[in-house]
């Protein structure tokens, strides 16, 4: 039995807990803030309630193996978990607008067919044909194992794109998202309704490699699902799992360094100076400024953005409406910026888009509002993080909520006449409440692009130093930080020769 030491209560962190607390370890949890859940909030108000950060869950396979392997009661037992449907509903700037419905490619191909014409679909379910193939060649690496040592092998795009040929210079083969989209969807609508997928998770679709492909196959293939109360829900019911496996949690303590003994972490030391013996610990967000770089950027992978680019973050505006939420309203609306690349250009040079793309999120979930005669509404872009734009500027603030405000009017009839108040979130908010740089979301590993979109390995160069979460192998996102806490758990109860989860 050891004394573990966890820095954050993050999902990937408490996944970890819950894990390493029925190996038989004794393990606490030291969080800076009031609260566990890390980025998934949630913000109440005059019988409203919003999610703060995610909306969605995919892969919830992550979460009920999680639930399986640390107690009696399986994750349906402790959270209403159902299929949204349809998945998404897509509002193009040339006025077309298509559902797709949920874990259904025939559906899909069917409906894209029926919006975009015919043809539409058939080429949007051969690309997720291509998809699968990239899926079923880095699922294991870069899901379900710890990063391997010779991480440069997934440095190479497993996406097999076609190859195009062309006038006087031969064929070529599409290198990122965005010429996937041009070259083998043919129809821009098509080609922005792939662009989206990566814009969401914070990727730029001009630059990122076709391994991103995965990111609607897996929407698309293990459906999209939401929490009965707000995916807040599911961060209580981890929580309350870590408690039912006595682990400790002690909130309003900021973790200030890492104590080092003997060439190990040997525990912690809090702002109040207090120090905090350990046998391991296990950092649930990036640990720069607790322990030399040196120890856990080991200097062979360092993976990291594209030089200069800014990690993006999420502006957020929660909408109280008065009247009811109509029966046959999507929960997830995506209303199409008029020019993504133009778009994308913008956030990865650090600006704001004159109109960006809106997620539209309208839960039928009657514990988000005060009674059916309301509706709570969720809109969301992807923005610069705080640093390049000054989202501390409350006319900034204001002035891009009226945008995706007005954006949103395609998808929520006579919401202006609607609303009796509305909160705006930025990314200086995300600074704040969860200690990330500059509110920056970090967006799922990748193969390909040399790398660059890979993320620092769970075990580090010291020894008894684990990382965990978004910012560490496999990336960002609620299921990712779940595998993230999956593969910890195993590298700690198994040691170095832990092959991940099965």
């Amino acid at each position: 039995m050891a004394e573990i030491a966890v820095i954050g209560a993050g999902m990937g962190a408490m996944a970890a807990a819950a894990r390493l607390a029925v190996a038989g370890h004794r393990v606490t949890v030291y969080e800076r803030s009031a609260t566990y859940g890390g980025s998934v909030g949630l913000f109440e108000r005059a019988g409203f309630a919003f999610d703060t950060g995610p909306g969605l869950l995919h892969l919830p396979a992550v979460y009920r193996d999680l639930f399986v392997k640390t107690g009696k009661e399986p994750l349906e037992k402790c959270v209403a978990l159902r299929q949204v449907d349809p998945s998404s509903r897509h509002l193009f700037a040339d006025g077309t607008g298509v559902s797709l419905p949920n874990a259904s490619r025939a559906g899909v191909v069917g409906a894209l067919d029926a919006a975009l014409g015919a043809g539409a679909g058939a080429r949007w379910g051969e690309f997720l044909v291509r998809a699968r193939e990239s899926w079923d060649r880095s699922r294991r690496p870069l899901l379900e194992e710890p990063l391997w040592p010779n991480w440069q092998v997934l440095g190479r795009d497993p996406y097999p794109a076609l190859r195009q040929r062309r006038l006087l210079r031969g064929p070529r083969t599409a290198a990122t998202l965005a010429e996937i989209g041009d070259q083998e969807l043919a129809d821009p609508r098509l080609a922005t309704l792939l662009d989206s997928y990566a814009l969401a998770y914070g990727l730029d679709p001009r630059h990122t490699p076709g391994s991103a492909a995965l990111l609607p196959y897996m929407e698309q293939t293990f459906g999209s699902w939401y929490a009965e109360g707000g995916m807040r829900a599911l961060a209580r019911a981890v929580y309350e799992r870590c408690l039912a496996r006595r682990v400790t949690f002690v909130f309003g303590a900021e973790v200030t360094r890492i104590v080092e003994k003997d060439g190990a972490a040997a525990g912690i030391e809090l702002a109040d100076g207090s120090l905090v013996a350990a046998d391991r610990v296990v950092a649930g967000a990036g640990p720069a400024g607790l322990v030399e770089p040196a120890l856990w950027r080991d200097g062979d992978i360092r993976p990291r953005e594209a030089a200069g680019a800014p990690v993006p973050g999420r502006f957020t505006v929660l909408l109280a409406l008065r009247g009811a939420r109509p029966s046959d309203t999507a929960h997830r609306t995506v209303v199409h910026a008029p020019a993504g690349r133009a778009e994308a250009a913008a956030v990865f040079a650090g600006r704001t888009a004159e109109r960006p793309t809106v997620t539209v999120l309208r839960p039928d979930d009657a514990a988000t509002r005060p009674d059916d005669g309301h509706e709570a509404v969720t809109l969301t872009a992807t923005v610069p993080p705080q640093g390049p734009v000054d989202w501390s500027d409350a006319a900034l603030r204001e002035r891009y909520a009226d945008v995706l405000v007005a954006a949103a009017g395609a998808a929520v009839p006579g919401l202006a006449d609607r609303l009796l108040w509305r909160e705006v979130r930025t990314p200086a908010d995300t600074a704040r409440e969860t200690g990330a740089e500059g509110g920056s979301v970090p967006a799922p590993a990748l193969a390909g692009a040399a790398g660059r979109l890979l993320r620092p390995a769970n075990s580090t160069l010291l020894s008894g130093l684990y990382l965990a979460g978004g910012w560490a192998h496999p990336g960002g996102g609620l299921a990712h930080a779940g595998m993230s806490g999956t593969l910890v758990a195993g590298l700690i109860v198994e040691g170095p020769d832990f092959q991940g989860s099965r």
